[in-house]
């Protein structure tokens, strides 16, 4: 058939799908018309052994003889060498703004956790939020080390981190954007520069915790918060003797359910951790004591849950409390460091504490042989957490359980 306005007004709607209606005159041109009834002009030809098509219009917008011309147009440039598929791919990826390469590096990555995609959000917004709009290519090695030096003013660790993400993105569109020829569209990385006049900051990592002369007074002012009257004061005193007696990161910590305790078998798992890896810890008396206690209170599926019922979000004002009462300046992570500290102090088996905190061991061919199921750390953690209450001068050493002739004798050097 010939397209024409008539021809195309009463080309028929499939039920389903969509179906093509095809020019006599001029071969690959053609109608699709989709079961919604939408009608567009397409143009196909076959360029480099490959059938490529695309759209020429909607019909309404554009008429039967514009479309025309624009298909013997699309013709005459493949005619001449030209390939006007991948031509305004390319056009297209060369216009690409930071915000639009984000959006797409974020859909690719679909399976990052939620604290890392709300992290690199916020970089975004904050460090990179007038770069959202500017193109790719517009972006220089200048721009990128002034912005990282002027930032780093404010924050030397955000800095840092805005730069990382954003060689990221530069690093996902080297491989995402090429033209015709296979070539990357963006072969440069402008934040090399940063490597390459060695400019990155040399942020120290955090080695705060509470010492072993600061546990009572930080145990006197958990127990002040537990009687204290505030909504969820309680349950928020509760979450931080969890945190310190399994160093559970944060997060882990937040969203434990109850579905996550077995007091049958005295353990708790962690499924979403930060290495992916379900982490099962066994229950040490006083763990067990604490939600044993929490089960008969809790009206929500979390084991700490915030005033609504859901989860607990950031307890700012709790931990302000226990640091003015305490006088032991402190944040979440320290807990865990507290943890990861005293039970090295035990001179307890590395492999144990790895385990305990899920760290990974990737050089160590021998903790690839190595099952530590639950009942083969339990005792070190009953260990930890009886040290742990020793430095807080809530038990006496007689009350300090030994292992006995059964438990392996790797976990602890019997003093």
């Amino acid at each position: 058939m010939k397209l024409t306005k008539i021809s195309v007004e009463q080309a028929a709607i499939p039920e389903k799908g969509q179906v093509f209606y095809r020019d006599d005159f001029i071969k690959g041109f053609a109608l699709r018309v989709t079961a919604t009834g939408a009608k567009s002009f397409i143009i196909e030809k076959r360029i480099n052994r490959k059938v490529k098509r695309i759209t020429l219009g909607r019909f309404g917008v554009l008429t039967c003889e514009q479309a025309r011309k624009e298909a013997q147009k699309f013709l005459g440039q493949v005619a001449s060498g030209q390939d006007p598929v991948s031509d305004k791919k390319v056009h297209h990826a060369q216009g690409a703004t930071l915000g639009e390469v984000f959006e797409l590096y974020l859909k690719v990555r679909s399976g990052l956790k939620a604290s890392t995609l709300k992290d690199y959000q916020r970089l975004m917004n904050e460090v990179l939020k007038d770069w959202h709009n500017r193109e790719l290519r517009d972006i220089t090695k200048d721009m990128v080390q002034k912005r990282h030096r002027d930032y780093g003013e404010r924050s030397q660790a955000r800095a840092n981190n805005a730069m990382r993400l954003l060689k990221a993105i530069f690093n996902f569109a080297r491989g995402q954007y090429e033209d015709s020829q296979g070539r990357s569209l963006f072969p440069e990385n402008p934040v090399d520069r940063i490597s390459h006049v060695k400019a990155w900051y040399r942020v120290e990592r955090r080695r705060s915790l509470i010492k072993r002369s600061e546990l009572p007074a930080w145990f006197d002012a958990v127990e002040r918060l537990r009687l204290d009257m505030a909504p969820t004061a309680e349950t928020i005193a509760d979450y931080l003797m969890l945190l310190l007696f399994t160093g559970l990161r944060r997060s882990e910590g937040m969203n434990l359910q109850w579905s996550d305790v077995d007091f049958a078998e005295r353990t708790l798992i962690i499924r979403d951790t930060k290495n992916r890896e379900p982490l099962t810890l066994p229950l040490s008396d006083t763990l067990y004591d604490l939600l044993k206690k929490r089960e008969n209170l809790h009206e929500s599926s979390y084991v700490f849950p915030g005033s609504t019922g859901g989860m607990i979000i950031e307890p700012r004002k709790q931990l302000s409390k226990v640091i003015e009462w305490s006088g032991v300046p402190f944040t979440l992570h320290d807990l865990r460091r507290t943890f990861i500290t005293i039970a090295e102090s035990l001179e307890l088996s590395q492999y144990a504490i790895k385990h305990l905190v899920n760290h990974r061991m990737p050089g160590d061919v021998t903790a690839g042989y190595i099952i530590m199921d639950p009942e083969r750390l339990r005792p070190a953690m009953q260990s930890i957490s009886h040290a742990i209450l020793e430095a807080a001068g809530r038990t006496s050493e007689s009350k300090v359980a030994t292992l006995t002739a059964k438990q392996p004798t790797h976990y602890i050097t019997p003093k």
